[in-house]
């Protein structure tokens, strides 16, 4: 919902129409749930039926009119407009069936509402940038009504999932990131703010669709792009702090590591697709470590795919492993990439860009195909992140069972159709042996002989919660790579043994605040401790101080403050 309506901000002494309160707009923050008192103080009385309700009838109301919709598009509009109507209502729901709610807040739901964005839209939500407003980008944040933002998750839209340049309509992904923000962390929602950077787009498509809401132009490339983006990081650190986390998301693969290499050591500042996949993934090789008794300086890897992920995902991989002893020489070695020319080695006629080049190794011989690759280089671990589609074919899946005992398949693209692999694919080719984790979720598999495997998901909404309300707690102004190996370990820590044994290499969505909470706990205990924190005195007991910020769903009392003047009484017998 809009920051006007948030409920914090409605008046206690005086009725709304003496603050200049939209009353209509007021009785919608927790719908029939004031109280007779409150709506006789806030001037509301009569315009909402008679019944008190509380929260749980409400939440009941709300979860009965989901459950008879089937159309996933059709639950995600429904969901955004209790949002804005009534944000903790939204939050309660969301929290109490995450497992069931996440992929339709977020991936893959999210990627079909971006492309529908201009055709679905109800009201705006968040804040939007655009080229043409350069000078002025410090007077349009001046425009947000609330003013203690701590975190910003900001897109250009030029890479949204898998599907490519949406513009102005990938501010889905911002305001999905920030829901989850508050539902996995428990992160106050008015302090979280969703931008999106409007440069244009070169997708012809919106270009010709009158309902597109952006800038009808070609993206934007020149020295003014550079220009507007360093003008919004320094009037976001100017307005609210420097300690305020900014997230950067779904940018082109040419300036997501160029931004956060230009900005890492200026600003607060992470990339989920490079930084936030890496840790989830890292997490999912330590869990396969444990269940196949093999370190990790043990495995090669042959990713499909080169681009941001895939680098994200090696150099935290190189990390854990110099981290326990193999030189990065040694580390780099073991590491493969399969990108859309082939195999990156040296000599290729396609050039690779300097991120590439510690994973370009001497020619291993043919190599044709992926297949050929994976028969060639034999891996212990294959991790798709080409968002490409179904690039782990049958053929590849059985190579890897045929390689190894416990072969290890992550399908990590995004939404589910993007994926090198189904579930049901990868344990039924495998019959059951392989550690599979996809991006977007798959339902339980069940093999001809009865055993059922649940797959894990490799959803970043694992690390980049806990990790956000950590650096929001603690002032850190610099995150370092090494937060997110921390976090990783930490997540691969809360994977228990029987969950290990259904298949699962993440655990449960359902338990996934508890997660957060958790990660946030151990990452403040890291920055504090390796000096990274600049929010002291230091809490000595960081569990108890996280778990007292995190946020709830309870509905705030409207009545003003009442007391007693000690000591004294207003009884005839004193007159």
């Amino acid at each position: 919902m809009g920051a006007h309506q948030r409920k914090g901000q409605a008046p206690h002494a005086q009725p709304p129409h003496q603050q200049g309160v939209n009353r209509s707009a007021l009785w919608v923050i927790q719908g029939m749930a004031f109280t007779l008192q409150e709506r006789q103080i806030l001037g509301i009385h009569g315009l909402l039926p008679p019944k008190v309700e509380t929260q749980d009838i409400q939440a009941m109301r709300f979860q009965k009119n989901l459950k008879k919709m089937t159309d996933p598009l059709e639950k995600y509009i429904y969901l955004m407009g209790i949002q804005e109507r009534n944000e903790r209502l939204f939050y309660r729901v969301l929290m109490e069936d995450i497992e069931e709610l996440m992929p339709i807040v977020y991936t893959p739901t999210v990627g079909l509402a971006c492309t529908q964005y201009g055709h679905i839209f109800r009201r705006p939500k968040g804040l939007f940038i655009s080229i043409r407003d350069r000078g002025h980008v410090r007077s349009i944040l001046d425009n947000w009504p609330e003013t203690n933002v701590a975190a910003v998750v900001v897109t250009d839209g030029e890479r949204i999932l898998g599907l490519g340049d949406l513009g102005v309509y990938g501010m889905g992904i911002p305001v999905g990131k920030l829901c989850l923000y508050t539902a996995c962390a428990g992160i106050r929602p008015e302090k979280c703010l969703p931008v999106v950077i409007d440069v244009g787009t070169d997708n012809e498509t919106l270009l010709k669709d009158p309902l597109y809401m952006g800038l009808y132009q070609k993206r934007d490339r020149s020295q003014a792009y550079d220009d507007l983006i360093d003008e919004f990081m320094e009037a976001v650190v100017d307005k609210y702090g420097q300690d305020t986390l900014i997230q950067f998301e779904d940018f082109g693969n040419h300036n997501a590591f160029r931004l956060i290499r230009k900005y890492r050591e200026k600003y607060c500042t992470f990339n989920d697709d490079i930084q936030g996949t890496a840790s989830v993934a890292l997490a999912g090789l330590l869990a396969a470590q444990r269940a196949i008794g093999k370190p990790i300086t043990e495995h090669r890897v042959l990713f499909l795919g080169a681009g941001e992920a895939a680098l994200g995902i090696a150099n935290l991989i190189v990390m854990a492993m110099m981290e326990t002893g193999l030189s990065q020489t040694e580390a780099t070695e073991k590491i493969w990439m399969y990108d859309a020319h082939g195999l990156l080695v040296k000599g290729r006629p396609q050039k690779t860009d300097s991120n590439q080049e510690a994973f370009v190794h001497d020619s291993p011989g043919d190599v044709q195909s992926f297949l050929d690759a994976v028969n060639t280089i034999q891996p212990t671990a294959i991790i798709g992140v080409a968002g490409a589609g179904r690039l782990f074919t049958h053929d590849v899946i059985k190579a890897m069972g045929a390689l190894n005992e416990r072969p290890i398949i992550f399908a990590l693209s995004n939404p589910t159709n993007k994926a090198e692999c189904t579930a049901e694919d990868a344990y039924t080719l495998t019959d059951g042996r392989c550690l599979f984790a996809s991006g977007s979720p798959f339902g339980p598999v069940t093999l001809s002989d009865g055993r059922v495997f649940t797959p894990g998901q490799g959803n970043n909404a694992y690390i980049f919660p806990g990790v956000a309300l950590a650096v929001v707690l603690s002032g850190v102004r610099h995150i370092s790579d090494t937060v997110f190996l921390e976090a990783a370990k930490t997540l691969a820590e809360q994977l228990t043994d029987k969950e290990l044994e259904e298949g699962r290499l993440y655990p449960p969505l359902s338990n996934i605040r508890e997660v957060s909470v958790q990660m946030a706990i151990k990452v403040m205990e890291y920055v504090y401790a390796k000096g990274m924190a600049f929010r002291y005195p230091e809490p000595m007991d960081k569990n108890g101080f996280v778990r007292a910020t995190v946020w709830n769903t309870s509905y705030d009392s409207f009545l003003p403050d009442t007391y007693d003047w000690p000591g004294v009484s207003f009884s005839p017998k004193n007159k």
